[in-house]
């Protein structure tokens, strides 16, 4: 069944968002090839950036099923679940500009996306790291005794790691409200998942450790809505974890801002026909639940918003050294 039509509008401008922050991103990246056509640019964002543009559905479909306390543990690639979680474009860019008034103050850039109040307990540049920390949230929320549940989000990459296992394991053997989320976009890095990955299914390896696995198609937002509402109820009642496998794709390269060339172009292609917002909209068309004029907004505003972010990036200052964390006790 269909959310209710303001719930549908508020994951499309969602969509949006996310598809024009990163476009943003894009443009202002900083790298040599880049700064010889457009040298205005440079040292807007440097350092790493990873894009997940077309994987939007996933995102906001996971996000659009949670209260505004649960937990979010992100990817390197997570400036998508970060908006779909609430966060405001101004500081998610000032962040990735290494800007005073970023999320994280300017230290964490793009991988490393940090809000107490939106529940995101960070993204992070190791592979699979996440899914403890995730783990860990979810047990926290158990022992405190809350209605909290804990989301990891990661590649099929990280299923590969040992940190997957043994978080999967522990989740299961207490119960923790967890929701295991794998955006299997079929590469780690630059490595196809078809030599790397077995079986091809991440979602299968749920039987191990005795919880539901679940795969989705991670282009319809819909589909991945109905699947993470039905996966946060079963962990908010004391029921335990989930795993979900949205089977979804980027249509940018690995890293450097998306601005290198894609592994496999026909593939690409092919994906590009599946693009998430594009599947939405027909959707909304069809059922009644979005105009010309309700989209031309969504777009707009969600430019505008993008627009404004650069802006407000470009002109907070740097951080002084004054506002580094500093942990006690070690020299500096």
């Amino acid at each position: 069944m269909m959310p209710e039509k303001q719930k549908c509008l508020e994951m499309l401008r969602r969509m949006y968002r996310i598809r024009f922050f990163e476009a943003r991103v894009r443009d202002h990246y900083d790298y040599t090839s880049y700064l010889r056509d457009n040298p205005e640019n440079e040292g807007v964002i440097s350092g790493a950036a990873h894009l997940a543009i077309g994987q939007e559905a996933a995102e906001v479909g996971v996000c659009a099923a949670l209260e505004p306390d649960d937990f979010v543990a992100s990817t390197h690639r997570g400036h998508g679940h970060a908006i779909a979680k609430g966060a405001d474009l101004k500081p998610m860019m000032a962040e990735l500009m290494g800007r005073k008034h970023g999320y994280s103050g300017g230290c964490g850039g793009s991988m490393h996306i940090f809000s107490s109040e939106l529940g995101l307990i960070g993204g992070n540049g190791i592979v699979g790291a996440q899914i403890p920390i995730a783990t860990g949230a979810a047990f926290s929320a158990k022992y405190r005794g809350t209605r909290q549940v804990a989301v990891a989000f990661f590649s099929e990459g990280a299923a590969n790691q040992g940190a997957f296992h043994e978080a999967l394991n522990m989740a299961a053997l207490w119960d923790l409200p967890a929701v295991y989320v794998c955006e299997n976009n079929l590469y780690a890095a630059t490595t196809p998942a078809t030599i790397t990955l077995s079986p091809p299914d991440v979602a299968v390896k749920s039987a191990a450790y005795d919880m539901p696995g679940i795969i989705v198609n991670g282009q319809d937002v819909l589909e991945v809505y109905r699947v993470a509402s039905e996966a946060v109820a079963r962990a908010r009642a004391g029921n335990g974890p989930t795993l979900v496998e949205c089977k979804t794709y980027r249509f940018v390269s690995h890293a450097g801002g998306g601005k290198g060339d894609h592994n496999n172009p026909e593939e690409l292609e092919t994906w590009k026909r599946k693009d998430p917002i594009a599947l939405f909209e027909r959707k909304l068309f069809d059922a009644g639940r979005l105009t010309d004029r309700q989209k031309q907004t969504i777009i707009s505003e969600a430019e505008a918003a993008a627009r404004e972010a650069v802006d407000y990036g470009k002109q907070s200052p740097y951080p002084e050294f004054d506002d580094m964390p500093v942990t006690p006790g070690v020299p500096v």
